[in-house]
């Protein structure tokens, strides 16, 4: 039977590049696309990076009970896991990856159960986090204060997860990531 894999960590924890690692090994994965209502960013297309809907569409599938779960994060901007996107990676009998917030990983936990495997990527530290954010040259001073006050309220939230992966060492983390994995996939 497939399982399911949920990565949750806050921005600049290192989740996104440890997804892409394990997503590259011998695991029977595959990546869980989400959707929002935000536009596209540059080179991103509809079905690979996100599935992008109105925000009329997003407030008309959520009334449908489309999603497993989903997230209002500014007024009018969603995210969520459609749960059609689930159910054909598993009618495929692979494994789902998800790359989703604290909340909404622990949603996906609670309907998947024993099914699911729940990890978080623990930062070093908030001023680790804020050389990361600030390396990365992608964010404004004050989205990066955002998302620190926001990672400091989503470590509050790692003690419910399976595991936590602290990537403190990139080569360490993703070492013990795929062995957990490979654990659970087999039992």
């Amino acid at each position: 039977m497939s399982k399911l894999i949920i990565f949750s960590a806050p921005s600049g924890a290192g989740k996104s590049t440890i997804v892409r690692h394990m997503l590259a090994q011998d695991l029977n994965l595959q990546f869980s696309i989400s959707a929002t209502s935000r536009q596209p960013r540059g080179e991103e297309q509809n079905g690979v990076e996100y599935f992008f809907l109105t925000p009329g569409e997003f407030k008309e599938r959520i009334a449908n009970g489309d999603f497993l779960e989903y997230e209002e994060v500014y007024p009018d901007k969603f995210y969520g896991t459609l749960k059609s996107e689930v159910d054909r990676i598993l009618a495929e009998g692979k494994n789902v990856v998800f790359d989703i917030d604290c909340i909404g990983g622990l949603n996906v936990k609670r309907i998947y159960g024993d099914r699911a495997l729940s990890i978080f990527v623990m930062p070093p530290s908030i001023q680790v986090l804020r050389e990361r954010l600030e390396k990365r040259g992608t964010d404004s001073p004050e989205i990066i204060e955002g998302r620190l006050a926001k990672a400091e309220y989503e470590i509050s939230f790692a003690p419910q997860f399976d595991l936590i992966v602290m990537n403190d060492d990139f080569d360490k983390a993703k070492e013990e990531t795929y062995k957990a994995i490979k654990e659970f996939l087999e039992k």
